[in-house]
């Protein structure tokens, strides 16, 4: 089932999220509907306060990148079959040399900027069968990861980026809230007046 993005300014997007375990209900079907939602937004990732829920759950699909002529081809190949459930994750460690990447976010669509972010994390999390894992990542998966890692931390990508470029996109942010926007998927809006 595709399920609602919630847009820039609900309160859920600011959230913590908190932990979950195996018992949680429904978990299998709440993956596979992210997993529709996702893709059906085209997007490389999705994390559950978007679609409402403040809890540590994101999914990762980076195989999209992996079209990507710009890339080394060691990197197209491992972005190919990148595609992965993170569950409780925590990044244990960010390294390397920060880097900047043209972001996007489905819950604030049609905004991109440049955020610089380390280029190799160390992260520990559960899969979706709730095996434990902690993997290094690198490169624009890792870049892909943080980002969606960030969501479970209430942290968006606009608050990485200079207070002049947050300035400049101010009035196009209060639209994306108050539903002023044509948007190629399903949304929620948090300020939308309802008629």
């Amino acid at each position: 089932m595709i399920l609602p993005i919630v847009a820039y300014g609900d309160p859920v997007l600011r959230k913590v999220g908190i932990d979950i375990d195996k018992d949680y209900p429904d978990l299998d079907i709440l993956i596979e509907n992210m997993k529709e939602t996702m893709v059906n937004a085209n997007g490389v990732g999705l994390a559950a306060p978007q679609i409402g829920k403040a809890i540590r759950l994101f999914i990762v699909n980076a195989t999209p990148f992996s079209e990507d002529d710009e890339l080394e081809t060691e990197e197209r190949k491992f972005l190919a079959s990148f595609d992965k459930v993170f569950i409780n994750a925590k990044i244990l460690k960010e390294e390397g040399d920060e880097w900047a990447f043209n972001e996007g976010c489905l819950s604030i669509p049609d905004i991109n900027e440049d955020v610089f972010r380390q280029e190799k994390i160390t992260i520990e999390y559960f899969d979706e069968n709730f095996e434990k894992h902690t993997d290094v990542i690198d490169g624009l998966a890792a870049r892909v990861v943080q980002h969606e890692y960030d969501h479970i931390e209430g942290i968006l990508f606009t608050d990485k980026i200079s207070s002049l470029k947050k300035r400049l996109i101010k009035k196009k942010l209060e639209n994306i809230s108050k539903g002023k926007i044509n948007p190629k998927y399903r949304m929620r809006f948090p300020l939308l007046k309802r008629k």
